[in-house]
């Protein structure tokens, strides 16, 4: 029988380095992938933390204050019911014509929508227009992230050497931590105004920045090299005229492998974060600075934890990690998060927000980010199969969680049942990588 290592080193010799071997071409690859998925979270999670901090009030304010958050939050869900439709448009588009291309459309759709929602009138101005326009630019956003989140990974993991897609992929999922800073920080800062001023115009600020560091992003985006495999895939068989069609008829068992562990993979985050803000500020009135503040400290430890988990997966393979990271991250969620949160002690409350981000997502986001590609043995289908499994298992997971969450809290005076449900979600990821492969021995050819 081969040893580990024996099989990552068959797997690293079969593997193509990127571009040849062009180290400057690697790096600009990174850097590229990394920044364009920093600015489309950036874009995607700025409305999930302003929510509970002034869009319940601006646009939902015929309702009292939970239901508003109830309401801001379905918005919030509208963006991951687009990722699906998102996954498919682009995971086609990108299996037709390259990865590339639709990298490109999709941060400029994300930025235009992001720096529209900053322009938006509040519905004291046009009534209620104004959410009907704010679910509509959710949904614009959720498209393109449905895009993106599988795309930038992928071009990173078909790019790699062998031995080395954990890694490569963790540095481009490590930009999702860039862009929860960056979203945070945001908001951090504008929360800090006085609240008559961040609801006449402050709000709007975390929004249109998204205009300013877009052309950065696509400056950098343009002057990337499309995926050698497939490239070198289309070239020897030709692009299939129907990815998805290919992927539903002979890869099933694949992308029921991605959905399930999605759903696991984007529930602590945003369980945490997205639904733990809310919980702070409006179950236990404390400042939502404290929150942001642990949800920044803990991702920016995070930028630097999910390539070291992407290079550990290289090592020990992806299995053992994901594993790991899905009990913990039900444990933690279960049995210390709250509990801290209700202390109120400030330190308390921002490190219950910081360790999620430092170290339960980066465990699980880090090592996806080529376990995902690993399940699909034909490059000129991959992107379709994992846009399509991961979008609607982050449908299923983190997307809906936040709004299902506050609805349950609402309807049960507690958090028993929201805990229960989120419990669930971690054991479905948990069972999909438990029946899986160990993938990090494989090539990608």
């Amino acid at each position: 029988m081969s040893t580990y290592s024996e099989n990552t080193a068959a797997g690293a010799a079969a593997d193509p380095a990127p571009g040849g071997g062009d180290a400057k071409g690697s790096r600009r690859m990174l850097a590229s992938t990394f920044l364009g998925t920093t600015i489309e979270w950036y874009d995607f999670l700025v409305y999930g933390f302003l929510a509970p901090v002034a869009l319940d009030v601006l646009f939902f304010p015929q309702f009292s204050p939970l239901v508003g958050t109830i309401a801001a939050f379905s918005v919030f869900a509208v963006g991951f019911l687009a990722r699906p439709l998102g996954g498919i448009v682009f995971g086609h588009l990108g299996d037709r014509v390259g990865r590339k291309p639709i990298m490109i459309w999709t941060m400029a759709l994300a930025g235009a929508a992001t720096t529209a929602m900053g322009l938006l009138p509040t519905y004291t101005t046009i009534g209620l227009l104004a959410p009907v326009v704010l679910v509509v630019l959710r949904f614009v956003q959720g498209l393109a992230l449905g895009g993106e989140s599988a795309a930038g990974p992928l071009l990173a993991t078909e790019s790699a050497p062998g031995g080395r897609r954990g890694l490569f992929a963790a540095i481009v999922q490590s930009g999702a931590a860039g862009g929860t800073v960056l979203g945070a920080t945001a908001v951090l800062l504008v929360g800090l105004m006085p609240r008559e001023d961040l609801l006449a115009w402050g709000w709007r600020l975390p929004f249109l920045a998204s205009a300013v560091i877009f052309f950065v992003g696509l400056y950098m985006r343009v002057r990337v090299a499309e995926s050698p495999l497939f490239t070198r895939a289309v070239g020897a068989a030709g692009a299939e005229r129907m990815p998805l069609l290919v992927v539903l008829r002979s890869h099933k068992a694949a992308t029921a492998r991605v959905l399930f562990a999605a759903v696991a993979e984007s529930s602590v985050f945003y369980f945490t974060a997205i639904f733990g803000l809310s919980y702070v500020t409006g179950t236990l009135g404390l400042s939502p600075a404290l929150p942001l503040l642990g949800i920044v400290i803990g991702n920016g430890l995070g930028m630097l934890t999910n390539p070291l988990f992407g290079w550990l997966s290289d090592r020990v393979g992806r299995r053992p990690l994901l594993l790991l990271a899905y009990a913990l991250g039900c444990l933690y969620v279960v049995a210390v998060f709250f509990p801290l949160l209700r202390t109120a002690d400030p330190a308390l409350v921002v490190l219950a927000l910081a360790i999620p981000g430092a170290v339960l997502q980066p465990m699980s986001l880090a090592v996806t980010g080529s376990f995902y590609p690993e399940q699909f043995d034909d490059a000129r289908v991959r992107l379709s199969g994992i846009a399509l499994g991961r979008q609607i298992g982050t449908v299923l997971g983190g997307g809906l969680l936040p709004v299902v969450s506050a609805a349950l809290v609402a309807a049960t005076g507690g958090l028993t049942a929201s805990l229960v449900y989120y419990a669930a979600l971690c054991a479905a990821g948990f069972l999909a990588v438990l029946l899986s492969r160990e993938s990090a021995r494989t090539a990608l050819t």
